[in-house]
């Protein structure tokens, strides 16, 4: 059985980002003022970019949220990344920063030597400057495709175990594992999100034969992603399926966040999924009262139709924040309005 790491070329080179037009509000400027940005938050690009400005203007934080990002580790010294790492038991320090999975024992220094995880935690604090990274490492480039799933297994436990709100999961493989899906279909019972890479293989994860889990379990609580680029069409090695993957959102050279302190490209749908885990914990953290299945339908539903993606993704389009965030903000008023009140019952 076979956990492949969804990763492509790394190129280490930082870039320049031209300023907004608009006035820059908190969070705009942290993101667009900064060597670790990326295009698909470039307010320039309205036709490619997820829409983000608007979503911030309106943002109000009621509730820390925390991501567990089941990937490669991350960078603990990283300036994009050290105030957003949470740990649950201790004090943060540099012997207490998430966990390790992937030796012969866990432990508390999930140190990314790889770059993967580092990059993708850090489009999540881009699009979230106040998200709550659980760093949960479980891949081991000298490990077997079954060692790496066991560790990815520990590692999904280990976050449902502990309630985080949600799980970005850049990463997986062609083959079930029952074990893996229990786990899943827990944190389905337990209202946990699962955000997962649709897959780099190039193919339609509708046909069975070419399924990508846990993208192609079929979870209600599970959002699978696909990547396009800057012309908004899915780029070459993104999975796609208009069944199976539910949204698209920039996956093609996304600069961000790797070790030591730099900022680099990597392409495919581990970087759009982190995109997607972003707008989703800004929702959250904006309206706590949603579920999962809200959340989720929100962003599926309010996604930007583009015709080059239609029959990719059962949404039809790509991925729209501020849009995401108005349908969520609806909900939130309509439960809130439709929720009965508690008076004494009285004699008559």
């Amino acid at each position: 059985m076979t956990k492949t790491l969804l990763l492509l070329a790394l190129a280490l080179s930082t870039v320049t980002f031209a300023q907004s037009r608009a006035p820059l509000g908190k969070y705009e400027k942290f993101a667009t003022n900064n060597k670790y940005s990326n295009w698909g938050l470039d307010n320039k690009l309205s036709q490619a970019n997820i829409n983000l400005a608007g979503l911030w203007k309106k943002f109000k934080k009621e509730k820390d949220i925390v991501i567990a990002v089941i990937d490669t580790g991350i960078d603990y010294n990283h300036p994009h990344l050290q105030k957003n790492i949470h740990v649950l038991n201790g004090d943060k320090s540099a012997n207490n920063y998430g966990v390790d999975f992937s030796g012969k024992k866990p432990t508390l220094t999930p140190n990314d030597t790889h770059g993967h995880g580092t990059h993708v935690a850090g489009i999540i604090v881009s699009i979230f400057p106040d998200a709550k990274i659980l760093p949960l490492k479980y891949y081991n480039p000298q490990a077997s495709g079954q060692a790496n799933l066991n560790s990815t297994i520990k590692a999904l436990e280990f976050a449902v175990d502990n309630n985080v709100d949600m799980i970005n999961y850049s990463g997986g493989g062609p083959e079930p594992s029952l074990e893996e899906l229990k786990i899943l279909q827990k944190a389905e019972k337990k209202g946990i999100l699962i955000i997962a890479a649709a897959g780099n293989e190039k193919s339609n994860i509708d046909d069975k034969r070419h399924a990508y889990y846990p993208a192609s379990y079929g979870l209600d609580n599970i959002i699978s992603v696909g990547a396009y680029d800057k012309t908004v069409n899915i780029i070459p090695s993104s999975n796609w399926g208009k069944l199976s993957v539910d949204v698209a959102a920039p996956g093609h050279r996304i600069n961000s966040s790797i070790p030591n302190k730099q900022a680099g490209y990597m392409t495919g749908t581990s970087q759009a999924t982190a995109f997607v885990t972003g707008v989703a914990a800004l929702i959250k953290a904006n309206f706590p009262e949603l579920n999962y299945e809200q959340i989720k339908n929100s962003i599926l539903a309010s996604s930007k139709k583009v015709k080059s993606l239609e029959g990719k993704t059962l949404a039809g389009g790509k991925i729209d924040a501020e849009m995401a965030y108005k349908m969520s903000s609806r909900v939130h008023k309509f439960m809130k309005k439709s929720s009965p009140g508690r008076t004494l019952a009285k004699k008559k």
